[in-house]
């Protein structure tokens, strides 16, 4: 029975589980784009990133600077690999201290029991970035290989938490749960069916993120809210 089942919790990793790890990605990303797409006139581009995959936001500049559509899509897979090999290079050794309060004690008492609990992702990231992001910062070791959604995988957040049950074997939807910070967050959650609770630690205050099931505002909240819960 599912009910039997561990919860499935999928995290969110930037606001979620690090808080101000973005500068070296976004410049990877950049990076990229010029790398794929040749040089860009970036000034006055503004494009909102907050809780949105890689491939997303990546598209919306490349829009902003005039590069057609059927430029764009031939070179996705480019872009996403050509990220990951700036990133690789721009990635700071130690992202320890980015991780965000109260994390880094969770994650391991929650892992703990697994009869109770079972991680994954849900991020917007490329993977490899993601993987080495969470490797660098000294948490990588709780999140399995070959588990979660990712930005590699679809440019659209909804398409992820499907995506990351799947990879877990099937897991049922009323047995998983959407941790992040943000609207897109909690909408990609809604999308597939899921619950899913809210943290204000990212850039998004309670207010905004009232369609949560519920909103925290730390992460040592977080244990007796899902202890009640499973």
């Amino acid at each position: 029975m599912s009910g039997d089942r561990p919860l499935l919790l999928l995290w969110d990793i930037d606001g979620t589980l690090l808080q101000r790890a973005s500068v070296e990605h976004a410049q990877a990303l950049y990076q990229a784009l010029a790398e794929v797409h040749g040089k860009l006139e970036l000034e006055g581009v503004q494009v909102s990133a907050a809780g949105r995959t890689d491939g997303a936001i990546a598209r919306d500049i490349l829009l902003a600077c005039g590069v057609p559509v059927e430029r764009i899509d031939p070179e996705v897979e480019a872009v996403a690999q050509a990220t990951a090999r700036a990133y690789d290079g721009l990635c700071p050794a130690d992202l320890s201290a980015k991780v965000a309060p109260g994390i880094r004690e969770l994650l391991p008492e929650l892992r703990a029991q697994a009869d109770r609990y079972r991680f994954s992702l849900v991020t917007g990231n490329f993977e490899p970035v993601a993987r080495l992001k969470l490797a660098r910062a000294g948490i990588g070791e709780h999140f399995d290989p070959g588990q979660g959604g990712f930005g590699t995988d679809a440019e659209a957040r909804e398409a992820l938490p499907p995506l990351a049950r799947e990879r877990a074997g099937g897991w049922p939807r009323e047995r998983t749960i959407v941790i992040g910070d943000t609207p897109n967050d909690i909408a990609c959650a809604r999308a597939d069916g899921l619950r899913v609770i809210a943290l204000t630690t990212g850039p998004f205050a309670a207010e905004a993120l009232a369609d949560a099931d519920a909103v925290v505002s730390r992460a040592d909240e977080l244990r007796p809210l899902l202890d009640r819960i499973v």
